[in-house]
């Protein structure tokens, strides 16, 4: 009992051993009560235990939990759910009534929703046009063997794109005592980033203007990544943009012997700096107001500047290597 009463792995039972324990010393019940922290009811209770089942009768545990009655219909539920997720809890609730006749309150369904293995998650977006097949074919033959490369540092790959950050207000949540509004910017002024984004270091190689985005900027870009990583072979992954897949851009990638390697159509989900824009958004833009222009780009440039500084542990867990596929997700 001197060592149950430390090192059991129940915090219950260690309590009802160190009573008895103390019992047993000859401490008087008002001072076990004060020692261990329980009431006289309790004391007495453990006790009683004691002298009907001995050491082992004190570490029976017979917690009451009440059970549910929509527990009796957990498998007609969890059927109904995995064929059609509900939009909400009133709506999970007022479905759960009607199949068994039981009504709940919110906070009761959401509870045995979590039970069922249910959880709140934000639907994602296939494009229309996309071919599952052809991204897992790309995948897994040209993509993924050059991702080994990047990681045994081998290998430079860089994911390409541009993002487009327009001068409005971008709407996010606060935790607030009232609904706060952000003062719309006057004009749709448009401030264009062409990012490269390094694999394995988070690095990123911009080019920027107020214009747009051509395959003059896709050349600057290429230039400048060239200049800095010297060392290595190195791989562009982009998109079929017109104006990064001309001839232009292809003959300079050929002299200045970086690989260009393209997605297939439709597959921004395996662009891993799409996330990054993303990110860059959620940081200094929603729920932000920048009553001038320079003052918007300037957020926008420090936040990018600080993707393997400041901000790198935190985009350690969003910027992971792996891709959304989607020949095997519900519709």
């Amino acid at each position: 009992m001197r060592h149950e009463r430390r090192y059991h792995p129940h915090p219950r039972i260690r309590q009802r051993m160190e009573t008895v324990y103390l019992k047993a010393l000859g401490y008087p019940h008002q001072e076990i009560g004060r020692i261990v922290g329980i009431a006289q009811r309790a004391l007495r209770r453990y006790l009683q235990m004691y002298q009907s089942g001995g050491v082992e009768g004190l570490k029976v545990l017979n917690f009451y939990r009440p059970q549910s009655e929509l527990v009796q219909h957990r498998e007609q539920l969890k059927a109904e759910f995995e064929v059609r997720p509900a939009k909400s809890i009133n709506e999970a609730g007022q479905r759960i009534e009607k199949l068994t006749g039981l009504r709940r309150s919110p906070t009761q369904v959401s509870r045995f929703l979590k039970g069922l293995g249910v959880k709140r998650l934000k639907v994602g977006h296939l494009p229309a046009k996309a071919d599952p097949q052809q991204q897992k074919d790309f995948l897994g033959e040209e993509l993924e063997p050059r991702l080994l490369e990047a990681k045994q540092g081998k290998r430079h790959l860089f994911f390409v794109d541009a993002a487009h950050f327009v001068m409005r207000p971008f709407l996010g949540f606060l935790w607030c005592f009232v609904r706060h509004f952000i003062q719309a910017p006057s004009g749709r002024q448009r401030f264009n980033v062409l990012g490269a984004l390094h694999a394995t270091r988070l690095q990123v190689v911009t080019v920027t203007n107020d214009t747009y985005i051509n395959a003059f900027s896709v050349a600057r870009l290429m230039c400048n990544i060239a200049v800095e990583f010297t060392d290595l072979p190195i791989t562009l992954v982009m998109d079929n943009a017109r104006y990064q897949r001309c001839r232009f851009v292809m003959d300079l990638a050929t002299a200045l012997g970086i690989e260009l390697l393209f997605l297939p159509s439709y597959s921004p989900n395996l662009n891993l700096i799409e996330r990054l824009w993303k990110f860059v958004k959620k940081k200094c833009l929603y729920s932000e107001y920048y009553e001038a222009f320079t003052d918007f780009k300037q957020a926008i440039v420090n936040c990018i500047a600080e993707t393997d500084g400041q901000y790198k542990q935190e985009l350690a867990s969003l910027l992971t290597l792996k891709f959304q596929t989607f020949e095997n997700v519900p519709l």
